[in-house]
């Protein structure tokens, strides 16, 4: 990792360290009535894998910067629950990582950062990876969003996504779009789905 790169994460960590976690994890916890087995994809410090843990869910915390993770160890939540064998983490890109199977996959605003080429495949191993009734929650990027045709950067037009969803139940699918700023500040044009999707039983 260059040095410039290392600091445009830990601004990014700083700027998001106290934002509550994403109301597309909220809406799919929302539809278990017992805590389960998770995987956080793209975790960065941990603001939903700390409301997973909070709730008593088993973790795989999984994110390619090695100061995400030590980020996520050092909340309180981490230390009691990987004390207790209810966490777990990898230091490697998400598509390049390992889970098994489990009740949760949540992967909020990274799915876009895998390179077009590799992206059906990381999609096939993560609906194959869901237990039936198990639960998607995350976001795509659509064809309008600022950074489409950024190389590396894979964006869905609404037919494209909702094909992807095919054998899921939609459980939400909302389309935003406006401009707006980065947590880095910067400006731009988003468009986005946010979805939660379970998996048919």
């Amino acid at each position: 990792m260059t040095k410039s790169s290392s600091e445009g994460w830990r601004t990014y960590y700083d700027a998001t360290a106290s934002r509550p976690p994403r109301a597309t994890l909220l809406g799919a916890l929302a539809g278990f009535t017992a805590p389960g087995a998770a995987a956080d994809l793209g975790c960065g410090d941990g603001r939903d894998s700390v409301e997973l843990l909070r709730r008593g869910w088993s973790v795989l915390a999984i994110d390619a910067e090695t100061q995400a993770i030590e980020r996520l160890r050092a909340r309180p939540e981490a230390i009691e629950a990987a004390a207790a064998g209810r966490l777990s983490v990898q230091c490697r890109r998400f598509e390049e990582a390992d889970w098994p199977a489990v009740d949760l996959i949540n992967a909020s605003f990274v799915l876009p950062l895998c390179p077009p080429d590799r992206f059906p495949r990381l999609w096939e191993r993560i609906a194959g990876s869901l237990r039936p009734g198990g639960c998607f929650a995350g976001q795509f990027y659509g064809d309008r969003d600022g950074w489409a045709g950024r190389p590396g950067i894979t964006c869905l037009d609404r037919a494209a996504a909702l094909r992807l969803l095919d054998g899921f139940v939609l459980e939400r699918f909302e389309e935003e779009e406006n401009d707006a700023v980065t947590p880095r500040g910067r400006p731009k044009h988003w468009h986005v789905f946010h979805i939660v999707a379970r998996r048919r039983p």
